[in-house]
């Protein structure tokens, strides 16, 4: 189990937004790669790094940035989301070190699009499904569509992605636990590998998913809370090795 610190990128700073809302933001620092690593200097495997305004923009905004951590940390895997809309962004990013890039919104509304991709570019893609109650959310959460969360894994899984990148909206940068419950019946529901994001508040969130590893959960995104201190992310990391064994 790899727990995965989240860079949300907005304006060149690292922030963490609440529920999505880019006018509700806290600024946790100046620099993007001292950030990054923070977090790799305490044993982080894999970072999470999000162009904020890029998914509203629906067009990379942050770049610079994203590329200045991928250049610092070769070594270290970097899943990168938001405003991915089309193949050259993709070649881009992966050129610049990133390892996998996270389509979104474009994923539901262009299913095609993630299939093109998965062909083009073998290995590299995730898809982020995030949900409400069951549905899958769009636009920045804005918009709750009538899809069914578990139908679209199931698609993208057919279509050849690495992996899922699970929020449950309801409760991200809220400091209030995960939802176990919608994440594992997610993971039990395709063979291809879900990360749980959204509400790892403390160590016992970690405990909790740990708990549940072996359903098919391969790692957790943690943000709030290694950012506000509710959580000691090295601490996060050791603990998740010794419960699974990594």
């Amino acid at each position: 189990m790899i727990i995965i610190p989240a860079i949300d990128l907005k304006d060149g700073k690292c922030v963490r937004l609440r529920q999505g809302d880019m006018e509700d933001s806290t600024i946790y620092g100046e620099d993007p790669v001292e950030m990054a690593a923070r977090w790799v200097e305490a044993g982080a495997r894999r970072l999470h790094l999000v162009d904020l305004n890029g998914a509203f923009a629906g067009k990379p905004v942050n770049g610079a940035a994203i590329e200045a951590i991928a250049k610092a940390f070769p070594d270290v895997p970097i899943q990168v989301g938001g405003g991915i809309r089309d193949e050259d962004t993709v070649q881009t990013y992966l050129d610049l070190g990133v390892q996998y890039v996270i389509i979104g919104t474009k994923a539901i509304n262009a299913p095609h699009f993630v299939e093109d991709l998965c062909l083009e570019f073998p290995s590299h893609v995730i898809v982020g499904l995030d949900a409400k109650d069951g549905k899958v959310a769009i636009d920045g959460w804005s918009k709750l569509s009538n899809h069914d969360v578990i139908d679209m894994a199931q698609r993208f899984e057919s279509m050849g992605v690495e992996a899922i990148v699970y929020t449950d909206i309801g409760r991200d940068g809220m400091l209030n636990g995960v939802n176990i419950e919608s994440t594992v019946a997610l993971a039990q529901a395709i063979r291809i590998p879900v990360i749980a994001s959204g509400g790892i508040t403390n160590i016992e969130d970690v405990k909790a998913v740990c708990a549940v590893e072996d359903e098919g959960i391969m790692g957790a995104i943690t943000g709030r809370a290694i950012y506000e201190g509710t959580l000691d992310f090295a601490e996060a990391q050791r603990l998740a090795d010794e419960l699974t064994g990594n």
